[in-house]
């Protein structure tokens, strides 16, 4: 166990590293040479600003981050301070090492919205992969993920961005960049949750056939979890045994080819299952995203 420990820290420290450089990029290439609106404590903070000079930016997005971080530490431990302050030092650095290296020209801000939204929630993914936030939005939509359980990480940092962004719009009157920002937003929250959930995503299986024992030996020889439910036909009132079994996306040939080797005849569901937990899936955390 200890000595898978510094294998994991230097995953976890990768990908926080390749997170914030797709974040930084991102800013810089997408975000700031066009104007939109990005979201998060950054908005806000500029919205306060705006509002009272006196207070600098940079110090409003850190006061606003220090409640958040003593939350974080009491729910989900040091671990969570160390890979955020970590994730919020690398990004911070490559955002300035990104502006001063390179001078991104404005592009058209459908593609810039689009592409930004899609590196973005990449961006972002990949630290919760690992436990880490660059503080701000995510920090606080993985705290009210504790709350609210039944909505996904990306869909909590999109509504509380939109709140952000519809002042930015109040406050600066410019309606158009803050739409641009709503949809870079929203692709932004897709492609966050395809990364945290994806990898937990599998496939199953409804089979409905004349020789079910055969069918399931075979998906029991191939490792597959199969549990048998009793049905009964609506038009012939005949009593049918349906399998169930849930599978990993890679293995769905497979089972089409066994499927259909012992009943040509047989009727065959697959369905997409967002989240399977249990023996060779995941497993249930309590603080999990």
């Amino acid at each position: 166990m200890h000595a898978a420990s510094p294998a994991k820290a230097f995953k976890a420290f990768a990908l926080i590293t390749l997170g914030s450089l797709i974040y930084a990029l991102t800013f810089n290439w997408f975000f700031q040479p066009n104007e939109l609106a990005f979201g998060g404590f950054t908005g806000a903070a500029q919205v306060i600003h705006f509002l009272i000079p006196a207070f600098p930016v940079g110090i409003l997005t850190l006061v606003m981050n220090i409640p958040l971080f003593i939350v974080g530490v009491r729910k989900m431990g040091w671990k969570m301070l160390v890979a955020s302050l970590c994730a919020m030092a690398v990004s911070s650095l490559l955002l300035d090492l990104v502006g001063s290296l390179w001078t991104f020209e404005p592009m058209e801000p459908l593609l810039a919205c689009l592409y930004g939204g899609a590196l973005q929630g990449l961006s972002l993914g990949l630290m919760l992969l690992v436990d880490a936030t660059t503080g701000g939005t995510e920090l606080l939509a993985r705290l009210l993920k504790f709350r609210f359980r039944h909505l996904s990480i990306g869909r909590l940092c999109l509504m509380i961005d939109l709140v952000v962004i519809f002042l930015y719009a109040l406050v600066f009157r410019s309606v158009h960049n803050a739409l641009y920002g709503i949809i870079a937003l929203t692709i932004s929250s897709k492609v966050m949750d395809m990364v945290i959930y994806g990898s937990a995503s599998a496939k199953m299986a409804y089979i409905i056939s004349s020789r079910p024992d055969a069918i399931c030996r075979r998906l029991l020889d191939m490792g597959l979890g199969v549990t048998t439910l009793t049905g009964q036909g609506a038009y012939t009132g005949a009593e049918k045994r349906v399998i169930l079994c849930a599978f990993k996306r890679n293995q769905i040939a497979s089972i089409k080819a066994v499927v259909m080797e012992e009943d040509p005849q047989s009727f065959l569901i697959v369905c997409e299952a967002h989240e399977i937990l249990g023996e060779g899936f995941g497993e249930y955390s309590p603080d999990s995203l």
